[in-house]
This record gives structure tokens, C-alpha cells and sequence, in this order.
């Protein structure tokens, strides 16, 4: 009986097969991504303001350009690292099932998991020149 009400209860929460709480988590994230690059935007354009009155600014200007360059630097690292959690979350439970079934597959398994790891490294490096340069 008790396992009954779960699977009602369940049921009662999903619309055309999806459900209705992992609806409103992707709208309640996709606001609060948009709130985050407003406000990203906004500190932006309020520093740039606040330092554009200033004379010496014009010499301190490479400074602005180096922040930017550790914002795209940390963005890369932080992007890929997603990335790849993403890839290395879907692919390593399914290399682990193929190699349950058969173990000959351990190599091909491997690579597949290997990519995904290769989002993360390609990032670092991204990052790694990205700092370099400034």
C-alpha cells in the first residue's frame, strides 16, 4: 500500500512524461543564470565608469585588459571543468555496464572516459596560455 502512494504520488507529478519539478529546477536556473550575467554586466559597466573618470587611468588601462584576460582564464578552466563532469558523469556508468557484460571492452571503455577528462586538461590549458600572455 505504501509503495502504491509513492508511485500515485509520483505519477501525479509528471506531465507528458517529464517532471514537473525538473521543469521548474531548469526555469528557476536559467533565471538565475540570466540574474548572474546581468549583474556580471552591470559590475562591469559601473568599474569602467568609476575608473573612466580618473587622468591616470589611461596609463592603468593594460591592468583592466589583465583582469579580463583572469576572467577568461578562470571562465575556461570553469566551463570545461563542467564540461567534463558532465561527459565523465555519463560516460563512466555506461563504460562500467559494458564492462560487466563483456571485459574485452575495458580499452574502448577507457577512451571514452579518457575524452571526457581531456575536456578538463584542454581548458587548463587554455587557461595556462590565456595567463601567460598577460
Amino acid at each position: 500500500m505504501r509503495y502504491y502512494f509513492l508511485y500515485q504520488h509520483n505519477a501525479a507529478l509528471r506531465q507528458n512524461g517529464v517532471s514537473v519539478m525538473k521543469k521548474m529546477n531548469v526555469k528557476k536556473f536559467a533565471r538565475t543564470f540570466l540574474v548572474l550575467i546581468a549583474v556580471f554586466a552591470l559590475a562591469c559597466a559601473f568599474s569602467s565608469m568609476a575608473f573612466a573618470a580618473d587622468g591616470e587611468t589611461a596609463a592603468a588601462a593594460p591592468d583592466n585588459n589583465m583582469g579580463i584576460g583572469m576572467i577568461a582564464a578562470a571562465l575556461a578552466v570553469g566551463v570545461a571543468g563542467i564540461g567534463a563532469g558532465i561527459a565523465v558523469g555519463s560516460g563512466a556508468p555506461a563504460a562500467i555496464g559494458a564492462l560487466t557484460e563483456d571485459p574485452k571492452s575495458f580499452g574502448k571503455a577507457l577512451i571514452f572516459v579518457v575524452l571526457g577528462e581531456g575536456i578538463a586538461l584542454y581548458g587548463m590549458l587554455i587557461a595556462i596560455l590565456i595567463i601567460t600572455k598577460f
